[in-house]
């Protein structure tokens, strides 16, 4: 770009940075040095290819969305919080809030993710144990007991049953009394992911993408500041992937979900800002701010040229982190708290818009009532304390950051291409679905993991206390466990809720339901009936699954 293309787009950020809301707070270092609230190239000096760096709050958003940075508004702090029943996560959400977290991440148990209740026999022995147990309405008016859905943003990890969690989650909201239409937060629904590493799904992939058009059109009518969709790279790179894979496999997805929406007649410019992602804070510093970056220009050019994308809102790309949580080791686990405090100075550098610290016990058990409190202290030491919430994207013009950046988008697009290639009109989906199908993405994905898993055994890649600097006077953590009586005592309540039901509304309510998935009409109004009328989540996804099926994966060899 030319001196004089440089200056003028640095004049259009300060009009807008000056219009613009600032925190009140003190923007100097600790020295007592006033900082600007952004750096860019020197005035009068040229610099090639600068419209792919740019400005903040300014097309291609590469260096973060707003022209304040984190000036006008810092980070949210959500902690990923869920186990045993909705009593026990509701205290743990209580001290979350209590002690400074902006936003709630409900984690559910195993069960829940798989759309199973606690006293079906394939959920013996894991109520509880890996977040918290959901079996009807009558769970989230515990889980949130307290708490005014109306004031706080919520977001919830699940998706195969991710709609009839959020029918529940609305029914709780109402019987607080709140307004549904101003309701905040996030459902992860991203059922592509499922297929491509995580694993988690009920039916084959048309229905669920039935249901996901469902709650995108109902969303976009009812709730406009809800987002029905987190799509989630996170998953894909715990899984094993590389970085530029976590970030092709995620947007992918993404331009799926917006196919979808555009099959549905939704405009675009209505419906995208909706579509909110979830990424993996790896450990490799440098490469995970790049890969942030990137994702946010990549985003923005592909709604803007291809999809047709007008207003600035529908080409951001707004994310949640979290913390590598296969980045944690067994082996001196107190060593996981400096691992989790540079993976979330990635993230924030990268200009994640929330972020979720792992505890250093969460590779051995969910996380004590300590831990999650030092986790939730790192993010608050590096936004109090280190001065990284200055500037707006303080890389921003190193040699070392774009040059990964470029490098990051250019491996995602040649994805892109390959993804498009597997379809059979051209199509993200189309290719999605086919690379599903043939095993293309867990074949990749399970081909990096083995190279990264080589490279450890010979001794290529680092990582201490595993195999280097095992030596230590550590001692071992106390962790916690989930009592058994957590299982008796939900799968009792359970029985005793369905005993005092109107069974008789259950049930039609249900069959609704199971109608408008046969025919072509919104499925959310007749699911929200069921929740209204207590149809458990078992109930509910067992009358789809007899309707739609099962989805089982081919074996592969």
């Amino acid at each position: 770009m030319t001196p004089e293309e440089i200056q003028a787009g640095r004049e259009r950020w300060q009009r807008r940075y000056d219009q613009a809301h600032k925190r009140n707070a003190d923007f100097t270092t600790l020295s007592g040095v006033e900082v600007e609230p952004l750096y860019g190239p020197p005035e009068g000096v040229s610099y090639p290819g600068f419209d792919r760096i740019g400005w903040p709050g300014e097309f291609p958003f590469t260096r973060g969305l707003y022209p304040t940075g984190y000036r006008g508004r810092s980070w949210t702090i959500r902690q990923f919080a869920g186990f045993g029943n909705a009593v026990q996560t509701n205290e743990r959400y209580k001290q979350i809030l209590g002690a400074g977290g902006g936003g709630l991440s409900v984690a559910f148990d195993m069960p829940t993710l798989m759309g199973r209740d606690s006293d079906d026999p394939r959920s013996l022995g894991e109520v509880g144990h890996c977040g918290v147990a959901i079996d009807s309405s009558a769970d989230m008016d515990i889980l949130f007991d307290g708490i005014k859905l109306a004031d706080v943003t919520t977001s919830m990890t699940i998706s195969g049953p991710a709609v009839p969690i959020f029918c529940m989650y609305l029914v709780a909201a109402e019987r607080q009394g709140c307004d549904l239409s101003k309701l905040d937060g996030t459902l992860q629904t991203d059922i592509f992911k499922e297929y491509i590493a995580q694993k988690e799904w009920l039916f084959d992939p048309e229905p669920h993408l039935r249901l996901i058009g469902d709650l995108m059109e109902y969303c976009a009518h009812n709730i406009p500041r809800y987002k029905p969709l987190s799509v989630s790279g996170y998953h894909i790179r715990e899984a094993g992937s590389t970085a530029a894979q976590e970030l092709a496999y995620t947007l992918a997805d993404g331009f799926g979900y917006v196919e979808l929406g555009l099959s549905r007649g939704l405009d675009v410019n209505v419906f995208a800002p909706g579509l909110s992602f979830f990424f993996d804070a790896h450990v490799d510093f440098f490469e995970e701010i790049a890969k942030f970056r990137a994702a946010r220009r990549i985003w923005a050019r592909w709604m803007r040229d291809v999809y047709g994308a007008t207003s600035e809102k529908a080409q951001w790309l707004r994310f949640h982190t979290q913390t590598a949580g296969v980045s944690l080791t067994a082996q001196q686990p107190v060593n996981n708290v400096v691992r989790t405090a540079v993976e979330a100075l990635a993230a924030v550098l990268g200009g994640t818009n929330s972020l979720h610290t792992n505890a250093l016990d969460e590779t051995l058990a969910l996380p004590t009532d300590e831990s999650a409190e030092i986790a939730l202290r790192t993010q608050q030491v590096l936004m109090e304390e280190t001065g990284v919430v200055n500037v707006a994207d303080p890389l921003g013009g190193s040699w070392y950051v774009e040059a990964l950046t470029d490098k990051i988008e250019a491996e995602a697009e040649a994805i892109f291409a390959r993804i498009r290639d597997l379809g059979n009109d051209g199509t993200m989906t189309s290719g999605i679905l086919r690379g599903i199908e043939d095993g293309w993405f867990t074949s990749n994905i399970a081909d990096a993991a083995y190279i990264y898993q080589r490279a450890l055994e010979d001794g290529t890649k680092k990582i201490v206390s595993v195999n280097c600097h095992t030596n230590t006077i550590t001692k071992g953590l106390e962790i916690l466990r989930v009592s058994h009586e957590v299982e008796t005592e939900q799968v009792r309540v359970l029985k005793q809720r369905r005993g005092k039901r109107d069974e008789v509304a259950a049930k039609e309510a249900i069959s609704r339901m199971v109608a408008a998935a046969h025919g072509g009409e919104n499925m959310i109004p007749s699911m929200l009936d069921a929740c209204r009328a207590e149809a458990t989540l078992g109930e509910i996804c067992d009358a789809l699954r007899a309707e739609w099926g099962v989805y089982r994966e081919p074996a592969r060899f």
